[in-house]
């Protein structure tokens, strides 16, 4: 079995061009000549990326943020030759660092699971940084070759009748095509050629093309694994677990990734167009959303003075917003350049807030874009289209912290505005058995949405959806006195998010066989201490996150937003009379946000959604149009709903 390194010519490693993600086409083109090949993108580390962190994360079969490590570049790592084999300088530093990260991570478990270890292949040891994936637990390479890159082939071979598995380092350009192409023609039909792209420059976020040969099913297909569940996509932690399964060795649990598999014939130029989307999500999130806000800045500007237009100018815009998540699928879709990217997200949301507003009385136009979005992003899971993973709000898989479902920065967002629907399509509402069941059964049907391993994949998604559902329909149920009827609603709003976790668990093993995301990551925790290390690591990430760039502003905005809206919450609702089931909305979405930045590792990023999105449906119930009805409740029911 041989895993070779191939370098990326320095003309296509530059990854950012003028126009966006440069496709590397001359690479991807040669794997793509040499017979028998599958291809796919593989996520190469998670967060900054290091080809000394891409050695340690395959032998490993495991990888973390690096705000988990405490230091967060992994130190530098070469192979000094000793004897017939190699040792691995800087491999103490390596599995130091390694054993205070919280989870198990144990650099060199693939070659010391494999009897009589591996040996590596190369023209010299000088810079030989890929060999560490050859090294045993103890940064002992059992057997190395150095020559001429021309006499490269025949040594592999060589090494490989001794080791069941050869890490190679091949030379650049044309010189490590002819061998890639020797290595392919010499491979015997049940051994398994593996080959992955190493960039010339270490850039902050890395995508690698990566082939494999001898995979059940044949070659000219397009790669996946149950790590990613996204077609076309892998990750460098399912190296080490394919190169086990197709040795017939029994994967350790210390490894976290899946054996890579086949999914789907071998489309190159989609494959390519797939490449280059990925890299360019990151970097145009938040400039579109500056251009759909000063887009409806001007929007608002323009039509101030004019009272019966700016009000359905402010509603529009709001609705407008709520209407970005399918709005995003579109360029998704599409794949255009930057500028067409921020055109049409800003001319689709307002021209679906313009319609919206005009075809659905006030106050129900959220129920569309919450139908709209909740079941779009349904059809794009289970039809595997992957325009949800394409778009601006989807997960970004570049960043190597998750590939697929329903990423953190709709999560928070996607509740509120369900919320919201319920209560528009109940309006005008009083307390009632009725509507308390109908905010509960949305509840558990987004819960579905946001947790199912097959849809939205997320374990803090149902945390946060069921326990805003929760409160928002105890604010909707009849109040009844006495300390037995607050108990048992407290009991209700506590045990909501335990009782979803448990169906979701459920859920999981019916439709995923196990491989969900909860069953992969807490269920399948072998001791304790595997539960205390996904905490810490999540808690890491959120507090890594809090003083990321402008979230520290933002957040300290949110929270005053937050707490402003709570001490005036009858007069926010002023507008629709104080009505209790828009209440109950709002008020079950701000627990969304708070219990999503507890929840998940992104933290205070849900809670600024939530937040956003709260402010948007405020926006547009304070642009009530002239003359709508107008049911007057009584802020008392407001102020009374509160201290339950």
């Amino acid at each position: 079995m041989v895993l070779a390194f191939l370098p990326d010519p320095p003309a296509t490693s530059a990854r950012e061009t003028a126009g966006g993600h440069s496709p590397g086409d001359a690479f991807e083109a040669e794997l793509a000549s040499v017979g028998g090949l599958s291809l796919g993108i593989m996520s190469a580390t998670q967060g900054q990326y290091t080809t000394e962190q891409l050695a340690l994360d395959i032998t490993q079969g495991a990888r973390v943020a690096p705000s988990a490590y405490e230091h967060l570049r992994p130190p530098p790592i070469s192979l000094v030759p000793f004897g017939s084999g190699a040792k691995v300088a800087g491999w103490a530093a390596a599995r130091r660092r390694a054993e205070n990260a919280p989870q198990l991570l144990r650099p060199g478990l693939l070659a010391s699971t494999i009897p009589a270890g591996a040996a590596y292949a190369g023209m010299d040891a000088q810079g030989a940084i890929d060999g560490a994936v050859a090294a045993g637990e103890h940064g002992v390479v059992a057997e190395v070759s150095f020559g001429a890159a021309q006499t490269l082939a025949s040594r592999v071979e060589g090494l490989g009748r001794r080791r069941r598995l050869v890490v190679v380092d091949l030379p650049g350009g044309a010189p490590g095509y002819s061998e890639l192409r020797a290595l392919s023609e010499d491979r015997k039909q049940d051994r398994l050629l593996i080959v992955i792209e190493r960039p010339t420059a270490e850039p902050e976020h890395e995508l690698l093309w990566a082939g494999l040969a001898g995979l059940p099913g044949g070659g000219e297909h397009e790669l996946s694994s149950s790590t990613t569940n996204e077609r076309g996509l892998i990750a460098a932690v399912d190296l080490a677990p394919t190169v086990l399964a197709s040795l017939h060795i029994a994967v350790p649990a210390d490894m976290r990734g899946f054996p890579i598999r086949t999914d789907g014939t071998l489309h190159p130029a989609s494959l390519r167009a797939e490449f280059n989307r990925l890299g360019v999500i990151g970097q145009r999130r938040l400039r579109a959303l500056g251009f759909l806000l000063g887009a409806l800045a001007i929007l608002l500007l323009v039509s101030a003075g004019r009272p019966g237009t700016h009000r359905r100018a402010i509603r529009a815009g709001a609705l407008g917003i709520l209407w970005a998540p399918v709005a995003v699928l579109i360029p998704a879709a599409l794949e255009p350049s930057a500028p067409v990217e921020y055109t049409t997200i800003v001319v689709a949301c307002l021209l679906l807030g313009l319609l919206t507003d005009a075809l659905v009385p006030w106050p129900r136009a959220p129920l569309l874009p919450a139908a709209v979005a909740a079941g779009v992003l349904v059809v794009d899971a289970l039809a595997g289209t992957q325009l949800l993973m394409r778009s601006l709000l989807g997960p970004d898989p570049a960043l190597g912290a998750r590939f697929y479902g329903i990423g953190n920065e709709l999560k928070s967002g996607l509740a509120v505005l369900c919320f919201a629907a319920v209560a528009a399509a109940l309006y005008p509402t009083t307390a009632s058995r009725r509507a308390a069941a109908a905010m509960a059964g949305t509840g558990v049907l987004l819960a579905v949405i946001e947790g199912s391993a097959r849809i939205g994949a997320g374990v803090g998604g149902v945390i946060l959806v069921s326990a805003g559902a929760a409160v928002a329909t105890v604010l909707l149920l009849p109040r009844r006195a006495g300390r037995a009827a607050l108990s048992g609603r407290a009991a209700l709003v506590i045990l909501s998010p335990i009782a979803a976790l448990l169906a979701l668990a459920v859920l999981d093993l019916l439709t995923a066989h196990g491989t969900g995301h909860f069953t992969g990551s807490v269920l399948h925790a072998r001791s304790a201490a595997d539960v205390h290390d996904i905490i810490v690591r999540r808690y890491s990430a959120a507090l890594e996150e809090l003083g990321n760039h402008a979230m520290p502003f933002a957040t300290a905005l949110a929270l005053l937003a937050a707490a402003w809206g709570a001490s005036r919450r009858a007069g926010l609702l002023a507008p629709l009379g104080a009505d209790r089931g828009w209440f109950a909305a709002l008020a079950g979405g701000l627990t969304a946000g708070v219990v999503g930045a507890i929840s998940e590792d992104s933290g205070p990023v849900l809670f600024v959604v939530a937040v956003f999105v709260l402010g948007c449906v405020l926006s547009y119930i304070w642009g009530r149009p002239d003359g709508s009805r107008r049911r007057t409740v009584g802020a008392g029911a407001v102020e009374n709903d509160l201290m339950l």
